[in-house]
This record gives C-alpha cells, sequence and structure tokens, in this order.
C-alpha cells in the first residue's frame, strides 16, 4: 500500500513540473509571437507603406497592397506545410483526440512565422488561435523528447493550449477552461489542476516580460438593471444567429477558394487585396489586423449605429476571406471584434426606448454571447468577462448571453463549432459539448478479424450446436462468397418452425452492418438502433464480404480504456 502510494505520489510531481514546464514554453512562445506580429506590422505599416502610398479621393490605395505582399511571403510556406493555414485550433484537437497529442515540431515554427506576416501585413486574423496552437505545439515537442506516456503527452498538449490562450487576454481561468471545453469537451476535475498551472504559468511569463497581456479595453462604468436581463437574453439569442451565418459563410467560401483550381499564389494575391480594399476604406476602424483599436471604440459607444453596421460586415467579410484564401490566423479576436460591435449596436437601438441603457455593457455581452455561439465554449467567455473587468457585476447578464448564444448556434450549427467543421470536413465526426471516446476509435481497431460465422445453406439445427459450442448468441450470415446477408441468433431460434430448416430461408429480420473506418461511436448507435448484440463488419459500402465482427462488448471494453487515456488519476 506504501508503495502504491509513494508511485502515485511520484506521478502527480511528474505530472505537476510538466504542466509548469508547459505553461512556461507556451507563454515564452506567445510573447516572441506577439514581438514578431509587432515587428511585421511596424515594417508593413510604417516602412513599406509610405513607398507604395497613392491617394485617390482621400483614400490611400496602398493599403490594397500590403496583406497581398504578405500572402506573397507566406505562400512558399503554406505550401510546403499547408496544416498551418488557418486558426490551428482544428489542428490541436485532431492531434489531442487522434494522435495522442503528437503535433509534428516544424508545424510551430512555421506557423509562428506565417501568421506574424499574415496578421501585420493586415490580414483580418486573430492571434490567440495561433497562440494556443504555438503552445501546444511547443508542449507537444517537450513531451515527445522526454518520452512521456500518451495520456501524460494529450494532457500537457491541452496545458501548452491553455498557457497561450492565457496570455494572450491576461485571463488564466479563462485559458483553462477554453481548453476543456475544446479539447476534452468538458471538465475533468483532477485533469484541472496541470491545465490550471499551464494556464497561470503562460499568463504570468506574457506578463512580466511584455507587462500586459490582452489588447482589450472594458470601461469601468458597466451596469445593468434586473429588468433588462430579457434584453440580454435576446441579444444573446440573435448573436447566435449571427455566430450561425459567420460560420457558414466562412465555409461557404472555403469550399469556394478550393473549387476554384487556382494555385495557392493567386488565391493568397486576391483575398490580400481585397482584405486590403476593406481595410482601405475603414483604416482607423480595425478592419486590417486583430482589430482592437475598432474594437475600444465599439466598447465605448465612440461609433454612431450605421458605422458600426457598417464594420460588422465588413468585418466579416475581411475575416471570412482573409482565412477562406489561405492566411494562417485565428478567428478568436475577429468574432470578439464582431460580437463587440453587435452588441453595441443592439445598445443602441435599445437605447433608444429605454433611455438610461448603457450600450457598452451590451457591447461586453455581445462579445461574449459571439464567441460562445462560434466556438461552443460559453464557461470560457463567462470567465473571461470577470478577468477583463475584475468584477462580477456583469457575470449575470454575461452568462444569460452567452448561454444564449451558445444554444442558438447549437441548434442551428447541430453541435459543431468554427474549429469541429474543419475536421468534419475531412471525415473526422466530432460535435462538441461531450467527452469524446467512442468517436477517437476505429472499428478496425476493436473488431474481431477471425469471427464465427454461418452459411445461409447450414441448417438451424447446427446454429443451436454452434451456440452451444462457443458461447455465443448471435452470427452472421454468409452466402458462398463471404457476403453478409443477415444475422441470426439465440431470440431468432424461439420461434423456428423446424431445425432442419436452412439459415437463409429464416432469417428475415432487418440488420445494421458496420465497416473498419466508421467510429465505435457509429457502431454503438447501430447496435442501439436495431438492438443487435453484434454487427458484421463488411469491408465497404460497395463490397458485403465479411471481414470481422463488433460486438456490444467489444464497445464496453473499448468505452473503459478510453476513459484511461483521458482521465489523469
Amino acid at each position: 500500500m506504501e508503495l502504491e502510494t509513494k508511485k502515485y505520489a511520484k506521478k502527480w510531481v511528474v505530472i505537476l513540473i510538466f504542466s509548469f514546464m508547459a505553461g512556461l514554453i507556451g507563454g515564452i512562445g506567445a510573447v516572441v509571437f506577439r514581438l514578431m506580429i509587432e515587428f511585421f506590422h511596424t515594417f508593413f505599416f510604417s516602412v513599406l507603406l509610405p513607398h507604395i502610398s497613392f491617394y485617390v479621393g482621400g483614400f490611400n490605395l496602398g493599403y490594397i497592397l500590403l496583406p497581398a505582399i504578405g500572402g506573397i511571403l507566406i505562400a512558399p510556406l503554406i505550401m510546403y506545410a499547408p496544416n498551418i493555414r488557418g486558426n490551428g485550433i482544428p489542428e490541436v484537437i485532431e492531434a489531442f483526440i487522434f494522435k495522442d497529442g503528437t503535433i509534428h515540431s516544424k508545424f510551430a515554427i512555421l506557423k509562428i512565422i506565417a501568421t506574424s506576416i499574415a496578421i501585420g501585413s493586415g490580414a483580418s486574423l486573430g492571434r490567440e488561435g495561433p497562440i494556443g496552437f504555438i503552445g501546444a505545439s511547443l508542449s507537444s515537442i517537450t513531451t515527445q523528447l522526454f518520452k512521456l506516456p500518451k495520456e501524460m503527452k494529450k494532457l500537457l498538449t491541452a496545458c501548452g493550449l491553455a498557457a497561450g490562450i492565457a496570455g494572450t487576454f491576461n485571463a488564466p481561468f479563462a485559458g483553462a477552461i477554453f481548453a476543456l471545453e475544446v479539447l476534452y469537451m468538458g471538465a475533468f476535475s483532477l485533469n484541472l489542476v496541470p491545465i490550471f498551472i499551464a494556464s497561470i504559468t503562460g499568463n504570468a511569463v506574457t506578463f512580466a516580460l511584455l507587462d500586459s497581456a490582452s489588447g482589450i479595453v472594458v470601461p469601468s462604468s458597466l451596469g445593468y438593471a434586473i429588468s433588462e436581463l430579457p434584453f440580454f437574453f435576446l441579444l444573446g439569442i440573435l448573436s447566435g444567429l449571427l455566430a450561425t451565418l459567420f460560420v457558414k459563410s466562412l465555409y461557404l467560401f472555403l469550399d469556394a477558394f478550393e473549387n476554384s483550381q487556382l494555385p495557392l499564389l493567386p488565391k493568397l494575391v486576391f483575398g490580400g487585396m481585397t482584405v486590403g480594399f476593406l481595410g482601405m476604406l475603414f483604416p482607423e476602424y480595425g478592419i486590417l489586423g486583430i482589430g482592437y483599436d475598432g474594437m475600444k471604440l465599439a466598447m465605448f459607444g465612440l461609433l454612431p449605429i450605421y458605422v458600426l453596421f457598417i464594420l460588422i460586415i465588413v468585418k466579416m467579410l475581411a475575416t471570412i476571406l482573409s482565412i477562406a484564401s489561405g492566411y494562417s490566423g485565428g478567428v478568436f479576436a475577429p468574432s470578439l471584434y464582431i460580437g463587440t460591435a453587435f452588441g453595441a449596436t443592439f445598445g443602441m437601438i435599445l437605447r433608444f426606448f429605454i433611455p438610461w441603457v448603457n450600450p457598452s455593457s451590451y457591447a461586453l455581452a455581445g462579445m461574449a454571447a459571439f464567441f460562445s455561439g462560434i466556438a461552443q465554449a460559453p464557461i470560457n467567455q463567462i470567465l473571461m468577462v470577470a478577468e477583463l473587468t475584475k468584477d462580477y457585476t456583469m457575470l449575470p447578464p454575461a452568462m444569460l448571453s452567452s448561454v444564449a448564444g451558445f444554444l442558438s448556434a447549437r441548434i442551428l450549427l447541430k453541435g459543431s463549432s468554427v474549429y469541429t467543421l474543419k475536421l468534419e470536413r475531412k471525415g473526422i465526426q466530432i460535435k462538441t459539448g461531450k467527452p469524446l471516446i467512442l468517436e477517437t476509435i476505429s472499428v478496425k481497431d476493436i473488431m474481431t478479424r477471425k469471427p464465427v460465422f454461418v452459411y445461409s445453406t447450414d441448417s438451424l439445427s447446427h446454429v443451436e450446436e454452434l451456440i452451444a459450442k462457443t458461447g455465443h448468441d448471435c452470427f452472421p450470415v454468409v452466402d458462398e462468397n463471404m457476403n453478409v446477408i443477415g444475422i441470426i441468433g439465440v431470440r431468432d431460434l424461439i420461434n423456428c418452425p423446424s431445425k432442419d430448416m436452412k439459415v437463409g430461408e429464416f432469417i428475415n429480420r432487418p440488420y445494421a452492418v458496420a465497416y473498419p473506418t466508421e467510429t465505435a461511436q457509429q457502431a454503438f448507435e447501430k447496435l442501439m438502433i436495431f438492438n443487435q448484440n453484434l454487427l458484421p463488419v463488411v469491408e465497404s459500402p460497395e463490397r458485403n464480404k465479411l471481414v470481422g465482427v463488433v460486438t456490444k462488448r467489444d464497445i464496453y471494453k473499448t468505452y473503459y480504456r478510453g476513459l484511461e487515456g483521458i482521465y489523469i488519476e
């Protein structure tokens, strides 16, 4: 007993040391990344822009070229490593669930370079998703160097993600919960400990080296009346609808760019010039780059309604074009911008009818609700509101708006998020809001490859003999070419008219089959729907040849083995 206690204590010492290291590495990676963004932003906007400026009607056409030049610079990197496109969070999810938390080192380095150039040149993208990816990938590299076991590799990859998000927002709780909601699809009590340590460490490193972690500025005079809570709920519902529109539009544009058959470079140049044109029209409102300056104007109520309305549309379009055309960057910051502007618009409209309403309070709630909708991560946003305001005053309306935005978008997106949809397009079926266990294991990994079966020409008495001999209660039925034509089991024999009857003449109930490429979750759902204890596994939908079987017992054992890879005990 004492030996087990020492072994348990030693394991947790190792976990806590590596979680601290993950936070340290993630925080340093975040600092380097942010400094590189500042360097490239200075280069493009302070050094390069004056040399390419050309004014027509008061507009500087030089803005149009900046993101396009950035696209030309990053094109070779993306052609070499296409996975560095986008925000990086889907890749972290895929590595966490299907690759034991393993992310190759080259992706972290190339992601830092490509994304800092993209954002620095003015692409409408966020740094938070890439920072999370960088933190996760650097932590993953550490776990590979030390050859840690699978469950620790996955946990420390989550720690790196949390550290990056926490560092960029000066919000350690929100960073930790983001990792739990996005990777674990929930919160596991023991896993909270190392993730919180990494998150707090990453935040401390960023704050110590940069003296500031978040670019978001929130007014100090925020408040609401109890009678306003229904309006905050309505704002959440509408934000969820807008979030759905944004996500669906993003993937519609992604499909259009992918189906265009254009090479990568023309896509980047076209997308960059279009974004540059939009930024040229609104150079002072944060359309180009991260956009925190424009977000501040909306948060403090310094913009009229019509300007806010235009900025919502323009920022959505600029962000969609930046991602769809192939730039490397995130949706976190742009979504906060869009949500803030939408909430401010809602609050200003409401103030026409209720003069004492504070639009800034609705701007903050809109920020939380919109991101909760697109990312399906409401707890992250609720905690972020508390950490950004350093006050609990706005928690009730923020909670109400976040949950309403989460639910309305969840219904319309059918459980998907802006992150998981990228994986679903690759055939990886992931839904938010529940721990992923059976979804991460394929049928081919758990099926019995040499199953007991019966031919359609066998007699029912032969089936009875097999039951007595093997102890199995169900068998697949095949023809002479080993193609599955049904199943037969104990319950079928109860009402059989004659034991001399052929199996092929007797079977008539509907049945389901599984394919090796399906997940254990899909197999389990088929077993439940068809009330079967056994699923014949066939080669493919086109080839019905028997290659194995999967039983309920197989799936139950798989579920408990999967739990061991998620929980740290």
